[in-house]
């Protein structure tokens, strides 16, 4: 398995694999069957549930705070990438 601490499967899916698709599930971009298994994951798994109501939060206050432009500074975006990449 990944780095993650105390990662498990459930639903089929690994919180390596949810956290993969966090950002598609948030943009409604997933098929319905894989939105279905991410969510019971998430149900199941408070470790997921917990991280994606973090991550959802800051996504909304990332939305509010640049407004309507919808255009992420490229600065910025590199370093929530880098963030990002850090927590894998």
């Amino acid at each position: 398995m990944s780095g993650i601490r105390d990662e498990k499967v459930v639903a089929g899916l690994s919180c390596s694999e949810v956290l993969a698709r966090l950002s598609d599930y948030l943009d409604g971009d997933l098929p319905d069957a894989a939105r279905g298994q991410l969510e019971d994951h998430l149900r199941g798994c408070d470790s997921c549930a917990r991280f994606d109501g973090e991550f959802q939060s800051t996504i909304r206050a990332l939305r509010v705070h640049l407004g309507a432009s919808g255009e992420i500074p490229s600065a910025l975006r590199v370093r929530l990438r880098r963030a990002l990449d850090d927590e894998r």
